[in-house]
């Protein structure tokens, strides 16, 4: 199974520029990229920050984007997306029976869960205890599961970034839910942080992936400011078989020089050793 993982696309009123640059271009060469090369896909999963200021308009253009497109999608919200409008949008998107965006479906055996982490005029994450108790009764009823959501859910070792984390009351809970059902599920995925970010938490292996728009630049030191920088954007291609996991990063707006190269040894040989 291919599944194509997004994040950040961080959408605006249409004509204003977010970071120096079109988040709409930079969404539409990203979808035409995975198109050409990966129409077999099973899945596009966007986690998060959909609209960078979270207007209708935004969400509008988003919906646009998506129709007609032969790869199913799937949607999260994140700390700069605004849930009601959101919903006024994709008035049809499931949600839970609290009002989140919390949603879920079997995909080849497997739990597919889309938690909502999103809070209220804040930028970290939250999961309260309603949110929790869909995720444990998900969890509780599968056989496997894999997870996706737009705040990590753990502190990564970057003070800056791990102030707008999961927030300290949400996170033992969540934590607790990943000790108990761990050895069911396969992987959790999140974006949030724009850069590909890779490890273990409570038993569980997970990875974050680069925006389509501005990446960050990871400062294990600086205690208050996010850094970010004009960097190439890129998506995710998931490759799942069984319980096993592979990721690779894809460059779609890179348009400089592409080297081919053999295998062979002497492909790799100096000029003067491949001749003899």
């Amino acid at each position: 199974m291919k599944i194509i993982h997004i994040s950040d696309i961080h959408l605006t009123v249409p004509g204003e520029e977010m970071g120096g640059h079109d988040p709409h271009a930079r969404f539409d060469r990203a979808l035409r990229h995975i198109l050409a090369d990966h129409a077999d896909a099973a899945r596009i999963v966007i986690t998060g920050d959909l609209a960078h200021w979270g207007e209708p308009a935004a969400y509008e253009a988003l919906r646009d984007a998506l129709q007609g497109l032969p790869i199913p999608v799937r949607l999260m919200i994140g700390n700069h997306d605004n849930r009601a409008n959101f919903r006024a949008v994709f008035a049809d998107h499931p949600t839970d029976e609290n009002g989140f965006v919390n949603h879920a479906e079997t995909i080849g055996g497997t739990r597919f869960l889309y938690l909502d982490s999103t809070g209220e005029r804040t930028h970290a994450g939250h999961f309260c205890a309603a949110r929790r108790n869909w995720l444990a009764t998900e969890l509780a009823g599968c056989d496997r599961a894999r997870l996706f959501l737009h705040h990590n859910p753990m502190l990564l070792g970057l003070p800056a970034e791990d102030r707008i984390a999961l927030v300290p009351v949400d996170r033992p809970g969540f934590a607790a839910l990943l000790a108990e059902y761990g050895a069911k599920i396969d992987y959790l995925h999140f974006g949030h942080v724009h850069a590909p970010i890779h490890g273990c938490y409570q038993g569980v292996q997970f990875a974050s992936v680069p925006s389509t728009g501005n990446q960050s630049i990871p400062d294990l030191a600086e205690p208050r400011y996010l850094k970010s920088a004009a960097l190439s954007p890129a998506y995710c291609v998931v490759l799942i078989e069984g319980g096993s996991t592979i990721i690779h990063q894809v460059p779609f707006d890179w348009d400089g020089p592409v080297t081919l190269s053999g295998t062979g040894w002497d492909d790799w040989a100096k000029p003067h050793e491949a001749a003899e």
